[in-house]
């Protein structure tokens, strides 16, 4: 609500310049001229209506910004999957990271999302809808799919180095070649994952669903932890190894292709 101030008449000049010091006299007189203007506006209507005018654009800008706000949010997401699609086969990050936690903040499925070869260190996509998703060959070393829905989707030869997959759902999901060095893969599903030649060296491996893993022939299980039981000799039985280095892994491998 808008409150005017009843202004008093100025005193005349002359009665004014009687109490003041001559030294004074043009800084006074121009307060007195500031005094008669300020006065004479204040008994104009018009700039109350503009003072009326101003509040109700105000309301209504904000009316319309709230109102547009569902547009303005489409357009975003719209933004990101551009960047997403634009750098889609090409490494580097492209702004994909913050893409794809900007769209998983919102809420948005990111279902048969092709990030193949991309730079994504430290992505945080937590809960995030990543059925049918391609990731191989990217770097996402140190990132977190805590939660996160892998079903089917496509992890060879991707770098996922101390990231965490806690509780994810890797059914089916191709890991072959992929590196998990350090990974926290506890509570995960890797019913019909595949795992040939993975690097699972020091994963932790708490409570996960281990049955009914597709195949794991030549994967690195050296110093896993937290192991459930029977896991090892199953996994040593059906062509897993423990190697500490990477060379003593690569002259396997070599031997075993000959």
């Amino acid at each position: 609500m808008i409150v005017r101030e009843e202004r008093k008449r100025p005193h005349p000049w002359t009665d004014r310049k009687r109490t003041i010091p001559g030294w004074s006299v043009p800084f006074v007189a121009l307060d007195w001229v500031f005094e008669w203007t300020a006065f004479l506006l204040s008994k104009w209507a018009f700039l109350e209506v503009l003072e009326y005018v101003g509040t109700l654009s105000i309301l209504v800008a904000v009316f319309f910004y709230f109102h547009d706000s569902g547009n303005r949010i489409k357009q975003r997401h719209y933004q990101a999957w551009q960047v997403i699609n634009t750098a889609q086969g090409k490494g580097g990050s492209g702004g994909r990271v913050e893409a794809l936690q900007e769209l998983n903040h919102d809420g948005v499925p990111l279902v048969g999302v092709d990030v193949s070869g991309a730079f994504l260190w430290g992505v945080q996509l937590g809960r995030a809808r990543l059925l049918r998703s391609n990731f191989s060959a990217a770097d996402a070393r140190n990132s977190d799919f805590k939660d996160a829905d892998l079903q089917d989707s496509d992890l060879h030869s991707a770098n996922f180095r101390y990231s965490t997959f806690q509780n994810a759902s890797l059914l089916r999901a191709q890991m072959d070649d992929a590196d998990f060095e350090g990974a926290d893969l506890s509570h995960a599903d890797l019913s019909g994952a595949t795992l040939d030649d993975t690097d699972l060296r020091f994963v932790s491996l708490a409570s996960t669903n281990w049955i009914g893993i597709r195949s794991i022939r030549g994967a690195n299980i050296f110093g896993v932890r937290n192991v459930p039981d029977g896991f090892v000799d199953w996994a040593l039985h059906h062509g897993a190894v423990q190697m500490q280095g990477d060379e003593q892994l690569e002259k396997n491998s070599h031997q075993g292709a000959k």
